[in-house]
């Protein structure tokens, strides 16, 4: 066995087209899999860029229907008063507001600590 390797190694060094062929092999799979801009990395960055890519246009989305929101609260002042009611619970003076939930968890995060009854 070890006259074997011995005969393989006096091959490689005294041809030189091996040598360039042994060589170019190994720069291949160095560049092609072990180095940081290998084909590997290369695949991975691409699907990041989907990914990312794939974000951006949702928060384009989002952007557009915010901005149409804006757009109409705007031009409508009760659409403001819709706003306050629904989310944030706002009444006027002479209204009493009744949350109905069986959410017990979602009345306690809701108006802190104390119980709705």
């Amino acid at each position: 066995m070890k006259e074997l390797l011995k005969k393989v190694w006096h091959f490689i060094k005294t041809s030189t087209l091996l040598k360039y062929g042994v060589v170019t092999a190994f720069a291949v799979v160095f560049i092609g899999f072990v180095d940081e801009n290998s084909v590997l990395s290369h695949f991975r960055n691409e699907q990041t860029i989907s990914d990312l890519q794939d974000e951006i246009d949702k928060f384009n989305a989002e952007h557009e229907r915010n901005q149409a929101r804006i757009r109409e609260l705007d031009k409508d002042p009760k659409a403001i008063e819709k706003i306050a009611r629904e989310r944030y619970f706002m009444k006027m003076d002479d209204e009493d507001i009744f949350v109905l939930s069986d959410d017990e968890e979602g009345l306690t995060n809701l108006f802190g600590d104390e119980t709705a009854e």
